[in-house]
């Protein structure tokens, strides 16, 4: 903390300069010559004194050899309000006007962004209590109008001072924001503005030691750079900074209300309060409203009964404000009792009888969750998404639009044959929580659905392929029995609006509408991440905690008060209510119209305990904060130095709800079709074709199926063929008991009957519950139906011979993996491959040829059949491919579809922007390339390429497919054992190098082969058995589907208002003095004049005195006391014209007609009191009564804690 040691001026230089002797001490050598001369003039104060002093800089040439004092120079700053501003400024004590008593003896350095600067400060006396003031003090400060008391932008501290600006920097706790961070700036701040200022002296007087001289050149060594204060002193200023607004913050927490309240509690930071404290808080709990906004945050040593005094509060809030009360209130447990009683929240919400208690869904599920066997087990994600599937539903509109918004984007991405299945795949899980709204289905579906879900996961249905069952079924049991009652407590309010419209977002050119739900505790789970971050360090005294979680609650809630309108956020952004105040109150008088439009003042605040002070009332231990008393700066300095932590983003989590079930991510939804959709949400997408029965021939509900599994596939891929708008309602149709979809195995002839053209159907809506007919039973496709699927490439295309532009054969379309390659045998594939697409009709129908992949996109089996010949030349002995191998690969490339031509979209090594983990950042425009620092590190670290993911394009998945396929197992070779993917990669880099290194195939085709590691090999292989192992497990179970819609469409979302409403009740009242600049009373000498003086005829000046004893009859100086409102303060003199008038007599001149003015009476001073009376104890200020005084300092024995003597002792030390 040691910010250095003032070097004493060496005596000569002190000669040419005057600088007072305790001052001079204070003050850096380089800087004395030039403060002196600054402020003082002939050994006194100068009248004219600035604010601010920038300090002399060096010269531009140098003719002799340069002092090091102009280069390291630091900034003045002269706080003297009374000498400056001639401010009034009253006594404390006795309430008479302060007066000048001279400049302080001592000069502080100022801890600055990048430099350190002085200031000097003076001294007011008050006459009758013979006390002294600083200007710098509170007391001085605080009756200076707002804006002179914001020129002082220095926080004292006991022998230190910090610039405010070096503070706001501290004030945000934003990414990695830590008193830590900040010093380690300041330090690189201070040491490259101290280089730079050495580079250029040390420059300056290299010059002059190469030149030739006589002598040697000798120059002086530069001061010491003054040291940065430690990260802990940067906390204690911070605490300062916060009590000088702690009025404002606490009446901001207390002015914030809600319609729909959460209350919820967290042990995150309890262990984090160190003092007297430590170990008394075992919980923080927090009530916040629909916005996200915080009415109140406190700590308690227990839940329950602990609660009433902070509930009480809350409530006296809303009455005093007359703020209707909230109409629901969300929370993790107490929601109700059995029926006919009152549950504990009931009785502390008391006043309040027409508010909704409801239990957050999400503990809900999680009490549920508590009946598996493990949340490791590979149906368990299963079971919680099929979970809020049997609590919600989505609203028709809203998924219509996004299904829309989707369908366009995968067109633009140039995905062939789009159908609703791959639709709803592609819908991803923060985009239903985002754009999509949803309501509960009631009480008595929501139980029927779960049981039913339950009886589904029972036995081995619920077992993995190790045997291991999901649910404990007599704990699954139990939980389930005594969690049934609180069914009625999820279920949305019927007229409550919970989602509000928050912006617009246009996808493929669709306009989707962005809401955020008010169901929930989510936003205050939400808070109680970052408000473990609100408090710096690992640990803080009570003092400290509560400073730092007020203003952390305050800034919270400035922020998701800003998001909750639609006005722009005004450029000048504020935490501080007193400034901005004072500037609308002048801006309406001065313009008529206020300069920050969002400001609201807040109301006053009600005096509800918060944060640490409640938890004191509790314990008996009050927390009194006195910001001048010495247990208070004591308490500001205990700091945690330690920073254990670094701190994340400060605004609310843009996370998606954890409630919704994922559709992207899921591997069954691509392996079968129990997630498809209702019969209701697919009939708003299916072909418009005429239908014979009315669409309330929909499945019944309560209907188990029963109809074998491939007859469920085959319909509802034929109700999902090419694409044309439904001319019939979703809504019409619409079945919400049911939404169990029956098992299927056939979901890849499904898949592929919906690519077939658009043709009028003449099958009923309901026919999905049928039996398939027997045109789409699977049949194996003949030897000329799979040559003709594997080549569509004129032959016009191909620069080779005739009979190889044709080249395509049935036996490249499956080959045998295992036969070696030979020319021999190339060559009879290709004759083969031509002579099958020469023969007429050797084409099949579309929906026999076409094969799909798991995600259901078609055009697999040209894929395959490219991979399968590109496989085939691992084994040749030459790295060179021949003329015919060119051209069976360019031929079976121009095959594919353009969606496997496209060039590959590689995985990013970075993340634009990081929103999970200790790291993340705030959600913001990044102003630079992401992934360009990884580029580098790359680059400069290692040459090996970068590796990719096999399954980064359809073709090099199904080659490595078809290699696995192959090594199955490691192979000796000689004393060493090759693994499995070793012989996978040795194989694919052989192929790969024959691809790249033929000139002929990368021009004429795109063929894309990245290179692929050991590492991303295992890891894509690792995931793919996952997926098929969960495809399995998933495979005949009947779940509910994903994306279930309501049968009405739910309630318009509220808008945000433009602007804040005012606050209600009472206005908070802020401490803005009357600028009293000019009024203060200046103090005169009264000299008595001998002689008259003659005024001047041309200017009569208010009031005159004589300076000199009149002289004889000539020019004569006349001194004019100037009021008190003009510019110049001292003395003004001026000739006064008369007519020469040489004498030569020594006489006196005669005396003047006017009577000279009369002396003053000398006013008689009498005592009326026997002794002086002291302020401390009231008792007289005798020896008798033990009081004594040295140097104006006064002892009084009934406050000191010392005796006389050491107390004489101690105070002559210090004088």
């Amino acid at each position: 903390e040691e910010c250095g040691r003032v070097q004493p001026a060496p005596a000569e230089a002190s000669a040419s300069f005057w600088l007072p002797g305790e001052l001079g001490k204070t003050i850096p050598v380089q800087d004395q010559r030039w403060i002196a001369n600054t402020l003082f003039h002939s050994g006194k104060l100068r009248p004219d004194l600035k604010l601010w002093y920038e300090p002399p800089v060096p010269a531009l040439i140098y003719h002799q050899t340069p002092t090091p004092d102009r280069f390291f120079t630091h900034r003045l700053m002269v706080w003297m309000p009374y000498h400056l501003w001639k401010v009034r400024v009253s006594c404390p004590a006795c309430g008479k006007n302060l007066t000048g008593y001279g400049v302080h003896k001592r000069a502080r350095k100022v801890l600055d962004i990048d430099r350190y600067y002085l200031m000097v400060t003076e001294t007011l006396r008050c006459t009758v209590c013979s006390l002294n003031y600083l200007s710098t003090s509170q007391t001085v400060r605080d009756q200076l109008d707002l804006p002179h008391q914001k020129m002082f932008r220095l926080i004292l501290t006991r022998k230190y001072a910090c610039d405010i600006r070096v503070i706001r920097l501290l004030r945000d706790r934003t990414l990695g924001n830590s008193p830590t961070r900040l010093v380690r700036q300041l330090k690189e701040n201070h040491g490259e503005e101290w280089l730079n200022r050495l580079a250029h002296y040390l420059g300056e007087c290299a010059d002059f030691v190469d030149r030739p001289s006589l002598f040697p050149v000798v120059c002086q060594e530069p001061p010491e750079p003054i040291d940065v204060p430690s990260s802990r002193w940067l906390l204690s200023v911070y605490g300062r900074d916060i009590l000088s607004r702690i009025l404002h913050i606490k009446a901001s927490i207390t002015s914030i209300f809600g319609k729909i309240l959460k209350m919820d509690s967290t042990k995150k930071i309890t262990k984090k309060l160190a003092g007297h404290g430590r170990g008394t808080a075992l919980w923080v709990t927090s009530i916040g409203n629909e916005v996200g906004q915080i009415l109140n945050s406190v700590l308690s040593v227990q839940e329950g009964p602990g609660l009433d005094r902070m509930v009480a509060g809350v409530m006296e809030r809303y009455r005093q404000a007359a703020v209707p009360p909230p109409v629901l209130l969300y929370v993790d447990c107490g929601c109700c009792v059995n029926e006919g009683a009152t549950s504990k929240l009931q009785t502390r919400f008391g006043e309040w009888p027409d508010l909704h208690i409801r239990l957050d869904i999400w503990h809900f599920m999680r009490r549920l969750a508590v009946g598996c066997t493990t949340d490791a087990h590979p149906l368990y994600p299963t079971f919680m998404g099929s979970l809020s599937v049997c609590i919600f539903e989505w609203d028709a509109g809203d998924l219509s639009l996004l299904r829309q918004a989707k369908r366009k984007q995968l067109m633009q991405e140039g995905v062939p044959a789009i159908t609703d299945i791959l639709v709803d795949r592609s819908i991803s899980k923060k985009e239903l929580g985002l754009y999509c709204r949803r309501r509960t289905r009631g009480e008595e579906a929501t139980i029927r659905l779960i049981e039913r879900l339950l009886q589904e996961l029972r036995g081995a249905n619920g077992r993995d392929l190790m045997g291991v069952p999901l649910l404990d079924e007599v704990r699954m049991e139990h939980i389930w029995r005594v969690q049934k009652r609180h069914v009625r407590c999820i279920q949305d309010m019927p007229g409550v609006q919970l989602y509000t419209e928050v912006g617009t977002t246009t996808k493929a050119g669709v306009t989707l509408t962005r809401y955020r739900c008010a169901r929930g505790s989510t936003s205050l789970e939400s808070f109680h991440c970052h408000l473990n971050r609100f408090i710096p360090g690992t640990s803080a005294n009570a003092l400290n905690f509560q400073l730092y979680l007020l203003e952390g609650l305050n800034r919270w809630n400035q922020d998701r008060a800003a998001a909750s309108v639609t006005s722009k956020p005004a450029s000048l952004l504020t935490y501080s209510g007193d400034m901005a105040h004072c500037v609308n109150t002048s801006s309406l008088k001065v313009f008529g119209r206020p300069f920050v439009p969002t400001f609201r003042p807040p109301a006053r605040y009600t005096g509800e305990l918060l944060g640490v002070d409640y938890l004191l009332s509790q314990t008996g231990q009050p927390l009194v904060v006195d910001p001048d008393s010495e247990e208070t700066e004591n308490m500001l300095e205990d700091v945690d130095e330690g920073e254990d932590e670094e701190d994340e983003g400060f605004g609310e989590d843009q996370t998606h709800d954890i409630t919704v079930s994922s559709l992207t991510d899921d591997p069954s939804f691509s392996v079968s079709s129990q997630f498809l959709p209702f019969s209701e949400s697919l009939s708003s997408t299916q072909s418009a074709a005429p239908s014979s029965q009315p669409a309330a021939s929909c499945t019944q509900p309560d209907a188990p199926s029963a109809q074998p599994a491939a007859s469920s596939t085959v319909a509802a891929a034929s109700s999902t063929q090419s694409a044309a708008s439904s001319s019939q309602p979703a809504a019409s149709c619409t079945q919400p008991d049911a939404p169990f979809a029956q098992p299927a195995a056939s979901s890849t002839l499904a898949a592929a009957s919906s690519t077939q053209p658009t043709a009028p159907s003449a099958q009923p809506a309901a026919s999905f519950t049928l039996a398939a007919p027997s045109s789409t039973q699977p049949t194996a496709p003949s030897a000329q139906t799979a040559a003709s699927s594997t080549l569509a490439a004129p032959s016009s295309t191909q620069p080779t011979a005739p009979s190889a532009q044709t080249a395509a054969s049935s036996t490249l379309a499956a080959p045998s993996s295992t036969q070696p390659t030979a020319p021999s045998a190339q060559t009879a594939a290709s004759s083969t491959l031509a002579a099958a697409s020469s023969m007429p009709g050797a084409s099949a129908s579309p929906d026999e040829s076409v094969a799909l992949d798991s995600a259901g996109v078609p055009g697999m089996d040209r894929v395959d059949s490219l991979a399968e010949y590109l496989v085939e030349l691992r084994n040749q002995p030459s790295l060179t491919l021949t003329n015919q191998q060119v051209s069976n690969i360019v031929a079976l490339w121009q095959n594919l579809l353009d969606y496997d031509k496209q060039r590959v979209v590689f995985a990013a090594r970075h993340q634009s922007r990081l929103d999970t983990g200790r790291f993340r950042s705030p959600k913001k425009r990044q102003e630079f390339t992401p992934g360009v620092e990884s580029l580098k590190r790359h680059a400069l670290t290692t040459t090996a390429p970068l590796a990719q993911w096999p399954d980064c394009c359809r073709l090099i998945e199904t080659i490595f497919v078809k290699l696995c396929a192959i090594h199955k197992s490691p192979k000796k070779k000689g004393t060493g054992t090759f693994s499995r993917w070793d012989l996978i990669l040795e194989d694919y880099r052989k192929i790969r190098q024959r691809i790249l290194t033929n000139a002929a195939v990368m021009q004429q085709t795109t063929l894309q082969l990245v290179d692929v590691s050991h590492t991303t090999l295992v890891q894509w292989h690792n995931r793919r058995v996952k997926k098929q192992d969960s495809a399995v497990l998933m495979q005949g179970l009947q779940l509910p589907s994903r994306l279930s819609v309501a049968a009405d469409p739910l309630l318009p979302a509220n808008v945000r208002p433009p602007t804040a409403p005012p606050q209600p009740g009472p206005a908070h009242q802020y401490h803005l003095p009357s600028s009293t600049v000019g009024q203060a009373q200046t103090k005169r000498k009264r000299n008595i004049p001998s002689a008259p003086v003659v005024s001047p005829p041309a200017e009569k000046p208010p009031a005159q005195r004589q300076l000199f004893p009149a002289p004889p009859p000539g020019a004569q100086l006349v001194m004019l006391t100037p009021m008190a409102s003009q510019g110049p303060t001292g003395p003004v003199l001026f000739a006064a014209p008369q007519a020469l008038r040489l004498s030569l007599s020594s006489a006196p001149p005669a005396p003047s007609a006017s009577p000279a003015p009369a002396a003053a009476p000398v006013r008689k001073l009498t005592r009326k009191v026997q002794h002086n009376t002291c302020k401390k104890c009231g008792q007289f200020r005798t020896a008798e009564t033990g009081h004594s005084q040295y140097k104006g300092t006064i002892y009084c024995p009934s406050v000191e804690t010392v005796s006389k003597e050491q107390w004489l002792e101690d105070i002559k030390k210090t004088k």
